[in-house]
C-alpha cells in the first residue's frame, strides 16, 4: 500500500507536470501580434521579473534566517533534523509555482489579445491555456514535494508513521511563509499601481483604463503578474499543500496507520486526472454573453468535481477499509460546499445577478452611496459561505465518526479540506486566466486595436473578475477547514511533549488564557488587514503623486506627443510593495510564538480559534465587496447608468479604488495568515511547553 501510495502520487504529479509543459507549448505557438504589442508585452515581463528578482533576494534572507533558528532548535532535540530542510523546500516550491505561472502569463497576455482580433472563443482558449499552467504547475509541484518527502522519511530514513507526519507539516510552514511574502508583497505592488492609475487616469484627466498616455498603466499590468498570478500560485499551493498534510497529520492521528496518509495522496492524485479532462470541456461560442462564458468554464469545473465524486468512494472504501466507508460523505461534502461557496460567491459579484446591479445603481447618487453599498453587500456576503462551511464541518466530523471518537471526526474534517481542493488543477486555471485576460485588455487599448477586440478582452476580463473571486472564496473555505484541522494538530503535537498534556488539559473557554487568547486572535485578522492597507495606501500616494508631475512636466503627454516613464512607477511601486511587505510577515510568525511564551499552550488554542473565525469573515467580506464594487464599474462601463466617463462611472472607479486592495491585497492574504499561525504555533510547540510563563 505505502509504496503503491508513493508511486501514484509521484506519477500524477508528473502527469500534472507534463501536462502543464504541454499547455505552454500550445500557446507559445500563438503569435503576440503586431510589433507595438510586443515591446509593450516585453516591458510587462521585463517589470514582473525585475520585481520578484528583488522579491526573492529578500525572501532569501527571511529563510537563511528562519533555518538557522530551525537547525539550532533540530541541535536541542527540539525537532527532527529534516525539520529545516523540509521548510526550505516548502518555500522554494512555493515561489517556484508562483514564478512558472508568472512566466506563462506574462508570455500570453499579447497571444491572447491578438487572437482576440479574430473571435472570443480564439482569446478565451489562450487565456485558459495560460491559467492551466499554473493550475497544473501547481498541484503537479505540490504532489512531487509531498511524495519525494513521504518516499524519503519512509523508505530511505525508515522514520515512524507519527515523525513522517511532524517533519511533513514543517514544509507546510515553508509554503505558508514564501505565500504570505508573494501574496502582501504582488498584492501592494498591484493594488499601488491600479490606485494610482485609477484616481489620476480615469478619474482626474478623464482618460480611459489603460491609455498608454498614463505613466503607471505598465506599472497596473505588470502588478496584475506579480500579485494575482505569482502571488496567487504561492497561495494556492500553499493551501493545496496545507490541506493534504493536515489530513496526512491527522490520519496518523486517528488510525495509526500508513493507510490515513495515503488517502488524501491519492484524493489528491485523482484529482489531477479529473481536471485534465475537465480543462477539454471550456470552450463557448463567438457570440456568448456573460452567463454564457462562465457556463462555459463551469462546465469544466463541474464535470471534474461530478468525477471525483465518484471516485473518492472506492479509494476510501479500499484505502481504508470497508468499516469506514461513511467517510466518504466527509469528502463529498468538502466538493459540494466549495461548489456551493463558489455560486455564493458568483451570485455576490457577478453583474448578471442583483447585488452588482444594485450598487452600481447606487452610484446615481454620488460616490459615497456606492462606498456604503460596496461595504453592505460584502458583509452580507459572509452569511451564506459561512452557513455552508458550518453545515460541512458537522457532516464531515460525523460521518467519520466523531461521535464516539473526536480524532476521527477531525480527520473528516481534514479529508473535506482535501475533497474541496482536489480539483485545484482547472478550479486554479479558471482563476489565473483572469489577469492575462485583464493585461490583454491593457494591451489591446495601448497598441490602438479595433474596438470589437477590447470588447471581447474586456468580457474575458469580467469573467475573470469573477471567477478570481470564486476563486478567492473557494481558497478561503478550504483555509477555514484547514485551519480547523490543523488547530487539531497543534492540540495532538502537544501532546506528545512531555508536560503537554497537563499543560493543555483545561481548553474550557471559562479558562482565562484560553479567553485571552480568543480575543488576540480574534483580533489579529483586523491588524492585518489594516497593515496591508496602509501599506497599499502608502504606496499608491507616491504613485498618484508621480502620475501627477508627469502629466504636469513632461510636455505633450496628454495630446500624446510623448511618451510617459513608464518605468519610474515600476520601480516606486516595486520599491514601496518590498519595504510594505516585511512588517505584516513578522507578525504573522511572531505573534503565536509570543501568545504561546505568555500564556502557555491553552492561550494558543484560544489564538488559533480566535484567528480561524473572524479571519474567516474577514477575508470572505472584503473579497467579496471588493469584487462586487470592480463588477459594478465594469457594469456602468458597459454602457448604463450613463456609461463610461460619466459621474456615475467616476463614483464607480473611485469604489472600485477602495475595493482593491481589499480582494487583491488584505482579503486573500488572510486565509495564509490562519494556516500560518498554526503552522508556526506546530513547529514551535516543544519551546512554548517549556518556557511558558502561564
Amino acid at each position: 500500500m505505502e509504496i503503491l501510495s508513493v508511486a501514484m502520487t509521484f506519477g500524477c504529479a508528473i502527469l500534472a507536470l507534463l501536462f502543464a509543459v504541454l499547455m505552454a507549448c500550445k500557446v507559445m505557438k500563438f503569435s503576440e501580434g503586431n510589433d507595438l504589442m510586443k515591446k509593450i508585452s516585453l516591458s510587462i515581463r521585463k517589470g514582473a521579473n525585475a520585481f520578484l528578482k528583488r522579491q526573492y533576494k529578500i525572501v532569501i534572507l527571511f529563510f537563511a534566517a528562519m533555518f538557522v533558528i530551525l537547525g539550532v532548535m533540530a541541535l536541542l532535540d527540539l525537532l527532527t533534523p529534516f525539520v529545516p530542510f523540509a521548510f526550505m523546500t516548502g518555500g522554494f516550491f512555493s515561489a517556484l509555482s508562483g514564478f512558472i505561472g508568472m512566466k506563462i502569463a506574462t508570455n500570453s497576455n499579447a497571444r491572447t489579445a491578438n487572437a482576440c482580433q479574430e473571435g472570443l472563443n480564439r482569446g478565451l482558449r489562450v487565456a485558459f491555456s495560460a491559467g492551466s499552467v499554473m493550475g497544473f504547475t501547481v498541484v503537479g509541484l505540490g504532489l512531487f514535494d509531498i511524495s519525494l518527502w513521504f518516499f524519503l522519511l519512509k523508505f530511505v530514513f525508515k522514520l515512524e508513521v507519527a515523525e513522517i507526519s511532524s517533519a511533513m507539516l514543517t514544509f507546510g510552514m515553508g509554503a505558508s511563509s514564501m505565500a504570505l511574502f508573494a501574496r502582501v508583497g504582488g498584492g501592494i505592488f498591484t493594488k499601488a499601481a491600479d490606485v494610482g492609475a485609477d484616481l489620476v487616469g480615469k478619474v482626474e484627466a478623464g482618460i480611459p483604463e489603460d491609455d498608454p498616455r498614463n505613466p503607471a498603466v505598465i506599472a497596473d499590468n505588470v502588478g496584475d503578474n506579480v500579485g494575482d498570478v505569482a502571488g496567487m500560485g504561492a497561495d494556492l499551493y500553499e493551501s493545496y499543500v496545507g490541506s493534504i498534510i493536515s489530513a496526512c497529520a491527522l490520519g496518523v492521528a486517528a488510525f495509526g496507520r500508513i493507510s490515513a496518509m495515503a488517502l488524501p495522496m491519492l484524493l489528491a492524485a485523482a484529482g489531477v486526472i479529473c481536471s485534465i479532462f475537465g480543462t477539454f470541456l471550456v470552450r463557448t461560442r463567438e457570440t456568448a454573453t456573460q452567463k454564457q462564458l462562465l457556463k462555459a468554464l463551469s462546465r469544466g469545473t463541474n464535470f471534474s468535481a461530478i468525477v471525483i465524486a465518484l471516485v473518492s468512494f472506492p479509494l476510501v472504501y479500499f484505502v481504508l477499509g470497508k468499516d469506514h466507508w461513511p467517510m466518504y460523505f466527509a469528502i463529498f461534502a468538502g466538493l459540494v460546499a466549495g461548489v456551493l461557496i463558489g455560486q455564493a460567491t458568483e451570485y455576490f459579484t457577478s453583474d448578471s445577478y442583483r447585488p452588482t446591479r444594485n450598487l452600481a445603481g447606487t452610484s446615481e447618487t454620488g460616490t459615497a452611496t456606492i462606498i456604503i453599498g460596496g461595504l453592505s453587500a460584502g458583509m452580507l456576503s459572509t452569511l451564506l459561505p459561512i452557513v455552508i462551511i458550518s453545515v460541512c464541518v458537522l457532516v464531515a466530523y460525523f460521518v467519520s465518526g466523531g461521535a464516539t471518537s473526536a480524532s476521527m471526526g477531525l480527520y473528516g474534517i481534514a479529508l473535506a479540506a482535501v475533497g474541496m481542493l482536489s480539483t485545484l488543477g482547472i478550479t486554479l486555471a479558471t482563476d489565473a486566466y483572469g489577469p492575462v485576460a485583464d493585461n490583454a485588455g491593457g494591451i489591446a487599448e495601448m497598441a490602438g486595436l479595433d474596438k470589437k477586440v477590447r470588447e471581447r478582452t474586456d468580457a474575458l476580463d469580467s469573467l475573470g473578475n469573477t471567477t478570481a473571486a470564486t476563486g478567492k472564496g473557494f481558497a478561503i473555505g478550504s483555509a477555514a477547514l484547514t485551519a480547523l484541522a490543523l488547530m487539531a494538530s497543534y492540540i495532538d503535537k502537544v501532546k506528545t511533549i512531555d508536560g503537554g498534556a497537563a499543560a493543555i488539559a483545561n481548553l474550557s473557554i471559562t479558562n482565562p488564557t484560553v479567553l485571552v487568547g480568543l480575543f488576540i486572535g480574534a483580533c489579529l485578522p483586523f491588524v492585518f488587514a489594516a497593515l496591508t492597507m496602509n501599506s497599499v495606501g502608502r504606496a499608491a500616494q507616491s504613485v498618484v503623486k508621480e502620475v501627477r508631475r508627469q502629466f504636469q512636466k513632461i510636455k505633450g503627454l496628454m495630446q500624446g506627443e510623448a511618451e510617459a516613464d513608464y518605468a519610474s512607477c515600476v520601480d516606486l511601486c516595486t520599491k514601496a510593495s518590498l519595504r510594505e511587505m516585511i512588517l505584516p510577515t513578522i507578525v504573522a510568525v511572531a505573534v503565536p510564538v509570543a501568545v504561546g511564551l505568555i500564556l502557555g499552550p491553552t492561550g494558543v488554542v484560544g489564538m488559533l480559534a480566535g484567528a480561524t473565525a473572524s479571519g474567516f469573515l474577514m477575508a470572505v467580506f472584503m473579497s467579496n465587496a471588493g469584487g462586487t464594487w470592480d463588477n459594478a464599474k465594469k457594469y456602468i462601463e458597459s454602457g448604463v447608468h450613463g456609461g463610461k466617463g460619466s459621474d456615475c462611472h467616476k463614483a464607480a472607479v473611485v469604489g472600485d479604488t477602495v475595493g482593491d486592495p481589499f480582494k487583491d491585497t488584505s482579503g486573500p492574504a488572510i486565509n495564509i495568515l490562519i494556516k500560518l499561525l498554526s503552522m508556526v504555533s506546530i513547529v514551535f510547540a516543544s519551546i512554548v511547553v517549556g518556557f511558558s510563563i502561564l
